[in-house]
């Protein structure tokens, strides 16, 4: 998916990207408003510090992560709880006892029974599938307050018995006489032990991203040197931001019976000659992508305060951004799995009436060095373009020294359904630091599905 935001900022839809404007006051250039359209506004956003599952948060379950990014919104916004109009939280990783964890968390961080929830999925875009679905509400005139954001706890996930032993116990529970037992127990084998573990996989090809992260690399000729590069310089970017107070959107939590948890702990620089030590993580032996280019396995969970802009005024509130547009696109899952932001990332500056020189901040979602290497590449290629996407020339590549400044997924981190409201609010916060006025983030994701969205600085100027 791809959006763009302006400094106030709008989304658009999936394989993902998206663009997010933003407009200063100072220097406005363009609007991104819509005649007859209500101006929609990110008031602000957080988000718990995002960790390597198995470590402070596994002893937890997602509605504790996505309740304590709730209370940590109210925080920050001090926005009072029964204005709320609707909650949207995406997730991929199901917890079966919590499916509807919006409902659950919004409940557990003291929001009235009467304000509905609902939880959304669509793999690593969920978390921007519930921001659009939130813009979608007050732009229909249906709502005025949303809050939105995502969770993911990859420290506990389910493992299903086999579908053998599944069905038996199933039978065992509807048999009616001591016979029925004992002749279903007798139809037992071992095998049937056997569990379903999860894999981060296509269900339509069965092949791992990282098994297609590497393929896509090598048709992109990304060596493996480039992936270690690109990775060293996310981790180095993300530890300067840590460093200088610039990831602001952070919140500590109290992890129950534990420590406050008040930072990322997956930020690790480490030195070319160390990472080129680690082996082929998936295509072995010769594959290039390894544990030190890929996100990481991660838990997390964040929020965000979306508004009418007219509601928020009124409530005196300085919003971050407007949303602008968004563009969700899909594509080939086999061949194309992590090429969303190259299709989607075109439509929807179109759509804005941009061009990639007007975008002051990119933040595209890193699951792989190879993936956005690869994804630079196809931009900026006109081959590819008429070739793939029928179109006359390419879009070009996002300038680096634009783009995820503040480091990416690949040291922040990735919990799946939280990721798109922590691209948003960095696109946002650097728009306001770095005195710019749009902002572009795109997101891959599972299933070859994209969301591109444009952002515009909310404190400057809209034209």
């Amino acid at each position: 998916m791809t959006s763009i935001l302006t400094y106030t900022f709008k989304n658009l839809p999936s394989t993902s990207a998206w663009a997010l404007r933003f407009s200063a006051q100072t220097t406005t250039k363009k609007t991104l408003a819509k005649p007859n359209v209500r101006n929609i506004v990110v008031v602000d956003g957080v988000r718990i510090p995002f960790l390597l599952s198995g470590t402070s948060y596994k002893d937890l379950m997602p509605h504790d992560l996505a309740r304590a990014a709730l209370s940590g919104l109210l925080h920050r916004t001090n926005v009072p709880k029964e204005v709320v109009d609707y909650i949207i939280f995406g997730t991929v990783i199901q917890e079966v006892k919590t499916s509807n964890v919006a409902r659950e968390a919004a409940l557990g961080a003291g929001f009235s029974d009467k304000t509905p929830a609902h939880t959304v999925t669509m793999a690593c875009i969920s978390a921007n599938q519930a921001m659009t679905t939130g813009v979608g509400l007050i732009a229909s005139g249906q709502s005025d307050v949303i809050v939105a954001g995502g969770v993911e706890l990859m420290s506990d996930v389910p493992i299903r018995h086999s579908r053998k032993m599944r069905k038996m116990m199933l039978d065992l529970n509807k048999a009616k006489t001591l016979g029925q037992r004992l002749s279903l127990i007798s139809k037992f084998r071992l095998n049937f032990l056997t569990p379903e573990l999860p894999a981060v996989a296509e269900f339509s090809t069965s092949e791992t991203m990282g098994h297609s992260a590497d393929r896509l690399a090598a048709s992109f000729a990304v060596s493996r040197l480039e992936q270690d590069e690109y990775a060293l310089r996310s981790h180095r970017l993300a530890k300067k931001a840590q460093d200088e107070g610039l990831l602001s959107d952070v919140v500590p939590f109290k992890v129950p019976g534990k420590e406050t948890v008040t930072k990322d702990n997956g930020i690790r620089p480490s030195s070319l000659e160390q990472m080129a030590k680690l082996k082929p993580a998936f295509v072995k032996p010769y594959g290039t992508v390894t544990a030190a280019n890929s996100s990481f396995l991660t838990d997390g969970a964040s929020a965000m305060l979306i508004m009418a802009e007219d509601k928020a005024l009124a409530m005196g509130y300085k919003p971050k951004a407007y949303l602008r547009d968004f563009v969700y696109v899909s594509q080939d899952p086999k061949d194309q799995l992590l090429l969303g932001p190259t299709y989607a990332t075109p439509k929807v500056l179109e759509k804005a009436g941009l061009t990639l020189k007007d975008i002051d901040a990119f933040e595209f979602h890193e699951a792989f060095s190879g993936q956005i290497l690869a994804n630079f590449k196809a931009m900026d290629s006109d081959w590819f373009a008429q070739n793939y996407m029928g179109r006359k020339t390419k879009v070009g590549a996002p300038p680096l020294e634009k783009f995820n400044n503040w480091g990416g997924s690949l040291s922040l981190g990735h919990p799946f359904g939280a990721t798109g409201c922590r691209l948003v609010m960095a696109a946002a916060n650097r728009l306001r630091k770095e005195g710019g006025q749009f902002g572009l983030v795109a997101a891959c994701a599972a299933g070859g599905q994209a969301d591109p969205q444009p952002l515009s600085h909310a404190s400057r100027t809209v034209l």
